[in-house]
């Protein structure tokens, strides 16, 4: 007979890597952050048997050491960008765009900056979600869909305001 944490927790290895790799874009950081969330998981077994939703307290756990690996390089990835020319102006304009924007994105309820997060940044797909967050379908659309509509909203919002140089 299989334990608890064998038929629920450790098969979700290989997804809590995809995610962490996702986050950190990191090999041995991911596995780091995947090791110390099983760590964590092991020590409370016991109590993660009697929580509702013990995926999503992984999952917090993984975006937490995942946010360590940030804190010891002190730097953060946006992607590959391409090389082009740009003045100042637009370096300042779009930096303080992405402040705003992500110090937004902070103040959404929880639950729709985790599926904003998820979906727009770590790219997974509805059923992902659902599966991660332990929501319906149906949830993880509407949260979705309004983050995305105050976030829009938010920045329609300065671009309006904005002084004109």
């Amino acid at each position: 007979m299989m334990s608890f944490f064998e038929a629920n927790i450790w098969p979700l290895r290989n997804k809590l890597y995809r995610l962490a790799y996702s986050w950190t874009k990191d090999k041995a950081a991911a596995q780091d952050a995947v090791q110390e969330v099983l760590s964590k998981a092991w020590e409370r077994r016991l109590s993660l048997q009697n929580m509702d939703n013990p995926t999503g307290w992984m999952v917090k756990c993984l975006k937490t050491e995942s946010l360590k690996h940030f804190k010891h390089v002190k730097k953060m990835q946006f992607g590959d960008v391409e090389d082009s020319i740009v003045t100042p102006q637009e370096t300042e304009d779009y930096s303080v765009y992405l402040s705003r924007a992500l110090a937004f994105l902070q103040n959404l309820p929880e639950k729709q900056r985790d599926v904003f997060h998820l979906r727009e940044i770590e790219g997974l797909t509805y059923e992902e979600i659902a599966e991660f967050l332990c929501l319906p379908l149906e949830q993880v659309k509407v949260n979705l869909h309004r983050a995305r509509k105050k976030l829009k909203a938010h920045l329609m919002n300065y671009h309006h305001e904005k002084p004109k140089r």
